[in-house]
């Protein structure tokens, strides 16, 4: 196992992102189509009677919803595959996170990697662990740490 298992959980976190947000999305349009009504006049007779004329149809754009459900069905089915595969990866990244030997490594990693802070966060978040340490930890003092040890490592 390699940073790629690191980056492709990162990726795979915004991708599940995207897949939500285009179901709520798609689930306001669907519920804005069920609420309004849809009219048209078309020239023809009423049923029974032989009175010929225009007719106002008013109703719900039925087929139109049913593609958007339809849509929306294949949409939630993707994001329940996305989010077994991002399990296994969740593993597969803590795996590898927790065989590197230093615990601030590890404490580092998981904030960028796993729960996705920016550089800058994390060095507050390291700064708050480890309030007494003499020199403060920085953004660029972060992320040099994580290309030396992948230097180091590859």
């Amino acid at each position: 196992m390699d940073r790629e298992v690191l980056v492709q959980y990162a990726d795979m976190m915004e991708e599940i992102k995207d897949i939500r947000k285009r179901i709520e999305t798609l689930n306001k349009e669907i519920r804005k189509l069920e609420q309004s009504q849809v009219s048209d006049t078309v020239k023809g007779s009423r049923g029974e009677y032989d009175i010929y004329g225009i007719i106002k149809i008013t109703g719900i754009p039925d087929a139109v919803v049913t593609r958007k459900a339809s849509a929306l069905r294949r949409w939630q089915a993707m994001l329940e595959l996305k989010e077994v595969e991002l399990l296994e990866l969740t593993c597969e990244a803590e795996e590898y996170i927790e065989s590197i030997e230093k615990s601030e490594l590890r404490i580092m990693f998981r904030l960028y990697y796993i729960d996705l802070l920016p550089w800058w966060k994390v060095a507050q978040q390291m700064n708050r662990i480890f309030p007494k340490r003499r020199k403060q930890y920085t953004e660029e003092s972060c992320r040099k740490r994580n290309a030396r040890f992948f230097e180091e490592n590859v």
